[in-house]
């Protein structure tokens, strides 16, 4: 079934997955009686319903209130069938004629079915029992008014939230103990044929006294005027045989309904004479649920689903990767449109017991949607949760949004509080000894040189107000993380930037890992010289640190170079207009990395000049990060806004520490010209 879902003015609201089969519950009314002379000679029962009013009904598996557009109906036969609760099992009878009048669907009928429901349809409307109708119609096309929006159908005009069924199929119609729309009329009209049981002038139900039921008429035998049977003499075995013919079938038409499940209704159906359409009735009875039915349906959807039609709303990048494929089939079909900040903080208010429609009272909505007062017997779910999750996704695009230079150069290490860590350098005394005879091992030191790192918070709180929420507007979850995302990406920038370019004292002649003079310019010659720098760096023994160089950092000016050093197996010199093709030993050797930080004057040491080479992190950092339990991306926690402020808080914090490490592990060159 497509349904394409459409806004008075025409932008595509929210909606929900809604069922394949709409039952619309409606009318109820007197049971009247009339004679209707069928060809045996029995009375054939007939009805009439108002079986739809036209006035908005709520229908099971709806969020909000229906009403059936009756131009859109479609009505393929006038002999369309009739039974009781829509079941398939349980056959009344089928209508006559079917038509839209002043604004109602009406039908008429007859009770055709033989059939133990239909009996008692029609004993039960005697007796004066008020039987509603109820249509069955396939929905092929429907429109969602929302909230504040009006809409003009059937000749009269409703205020949304309403659904409006525009293009229906009608498909049966069911008499039912109970609707939802109690202004219309179902009446049954039957009688004996010798002796009437109503008037019909005032179309009201008339019971006799003494009779509650409608027998089956008595077919008395023929006399011949003195007592004696004038009829044709039957035989004992004729009799028995026809007997036995029909209750040979009887057993094999009851065998056909239980089918080897209801072994227990098949056996009392044969040894009591059940006729077929009661042991039907029984074996449907028997197939429903015995304890009280609980109906799921899509309305019953948990967070998951709701995280997903966020992002999918959102086009959060890459979604397929967060969720699994019945979870993001689940949150296309209920929200086909996309959900709206409203209807997901309505879909946990009302998970958490809220019973409202609407967002009018949003104080309410908000404390239901967070748990707060949680009614006893509904399942929570967690909107602070949900908010979390989908708003985390967002901090992380912000997160990654901006320059990360800084993650390709430093070393991680995992710290569990805020204390100052010590780790000790990678080099010294800490080549193996000889083992001598009798295996004993040597005690090594971990040496005196040494450096620290702290782990500090960094964050910011920021809010979605009423306003956002009033407006509907989902970006609110996803503009705010991503702007905390983005901020905590600039503020490690910032943090690790300013650090590593406040380097005088750490690259410094005195430790052999700084180069000035015009030979440092990047190219050739001066890539050659910083290579040389640093494979004559020593340990404190002065030997070997034995560290080969794999970065090359550079600032956006030498960006064209460094990719040239890298990728290019030969450079050509134009040095006095001469042009000869010149190798390039380095081509391959070390790869580039890039900063905007390195130029930016806001920062002590900037230059668009200087340039580094280093060792790769995990050998020999000259860096380190230091992060909170290892947690490397920032994180975000969403509540309902304090008492003085009505809106949702969205706190964005990150945890971590920037230090430099070891000197020998790079070599900084002035760059001069």
């Amino acid at each position: 079934m497509s349904r394409k879902t459409t806004s008075p003015a025409g932008r595509p609201e929210p909606n929900e997955r809604l069922p394949e089969r709409l039952e619309l519950r409606a009318g109820s009314g007197a049971i009247t009686l009339h004679a209707v002379a069928a060809e045996g000679g029995d009375a054939i029962p007939r009805f009439v319903m108002v079986a739809y009013t036209g006035e908005p009904m709520t229908v099971e598996g709806w969020r909000h209130p229906v009403v059936v557009d009756l131009e859109g109906l479609s009505i393929p036969s006038q002999r369309r069938p009739v039974r009781f609760g829509h079941s398939m099992f349980a056959g009344v009878g089928h209508t006559e004629r079917i038509v839209v009048e002043g604004g109602r669907l009406i039908a008429e009928g007859i009770v055709s079915r033989d059939t133990d429901v239909a009996r008692e349809i029609v004993a039960s409307g005697k007796r004066g029992f008020p039987w509603q109708a109820s249509i069955g119609a396939q929905v092929a096309q429907a429109e969602f008014i929302r909230n504040g929006k009006s809409i003009t159908v059937n000749a009269r005009t409703f205020e949304g939230p309403v659904y409006v069924a525009r293009r229906t199929v009608l498909g049966e119609i069911s008499f039912v103990d109970l609707g939802a729309d109690g202004n219309t009329t179902a009446t049954i009209a039957a009688q004996r044929q010798e002796n009437a049981l109503m008037e019909e002038t005032n179309n009201a139900p008339v019971t006799p006294a003494d009779e509650t039921t409608t027998p089956e008429p008595t077919r008395e035998a023929p006399t011949d005027g003195q007592g004696t049977d004038a009829s044709p003499s039957v035989t004992p075995v004729t009799e028995l045989r026809a007997q036995a013919l029909a209750e040979t079938k009887r057993i094999a038409a009851i065998s056909r309904v239980c089918a080897g499940r209801y072994a227990d209704i098949e056996e009392r159906a044969i040894s009591e004479g059940w006729s077929q359409d009661r042991t039907e009735l029984e074996v449907l009875r028997a197939s429903r649920p015995k304890a009280p039915a609980v109906h799921v349906t899509d309305n019953a959807i948990g967070g998951r689903v709701l995280e997903a039609a966020c992002v999918l709303t959102a086009k959060l990048a890459k979604v397929e990767k967060e969720y699994d494929e019945k979870t993001l089939d689940a949150a296309s079909r209920r929200f086909r449109n996309g959900i709206g900040l409203q209807e997901l903080l309505l879909e946990a208010a009302r998970a958490n017991g809220y019973t409202g429609w609407n967002f009018r009272d949003s104080r309410a909505v908000l404390r239901a949607a967070f748990g707060q007062n949680l009614q006893a017997g509904f399942s929570s779910i967690d909107i602070g949760g949900i908010l979390s999750n989908v708003t985390n996704k967002f901090l992380l695009e912000g997160f990654f949004s901006v320059e990360r230079t800084w993650r390709n150069i430093t070393a991680v290490r995992n710290v569990s509080d805020f204390k100052t860590v010590t780790s000790y350098r990678l080099i010294g005394k800490d080549q193996y000894e000889k083992v001598a005879p009798g295996g004993e091992l040597k005690h090594g030191t971990l040496g005196e040189q040494s450096y620290t790192n702290k782990a500090d918070t960094y964050g910011l709180l920021l809010s979605i107000d009423r306003r956002d929420i009033v407006n509907d507007d989902l970006g609110a979850i996803t503009t705010v993380p991503r702007k905390l995302g983005r901020g905590s990406g600039l503020k490690i920038n910032d943090i690790f930037w300013s650090i590593f370019m406040n380097n005088a004292a750490f690259f410094a002649a005195g430790n052999n890992n700084y180069l000035t003079g015009a030979d440092t310019a990047l190219g050739i010659d001066g890539l050659t010289k910083a290579e040389v720098a640093f494979l004559n760096q020593v340990d404190p023994d002065g030997k070997p640190i034995g560290i080969m160089p794999a970065v090359i950092l550079v600032p956006t000016a030498l960006s064209a170079m460094g990719t040239m050093l890298f990728k290019s197996l030969e450079l050509r010199d134009t040095t006095a207009n001469t042009k000869f093709p010149v190798a390039n030993p380095h081509a391959g050797k070390f790869r580039v990395e890039v900063s905007r930080y390195l130029s930016n004057t806001q920062y002590t040491g900037f230059s668009d000049k200087a340039w580094y080479l280093l060792a790769d992190p995990t050998d020999l950092p000259v860096i380190e990060t230091a992060f909170l339990n290892g947690q490397e991306s920032p994180t975000i926690e969403t509540a309902e806004a304090d008492f003085n402020v009505l809106g949702i808080q969205m706190r964005g914090y990150h945890d971590f520490g920037v230090a430099l490490q070891e000197p020998r592990g790079g070599i900084k060159a002035k760059g001069e010209v």
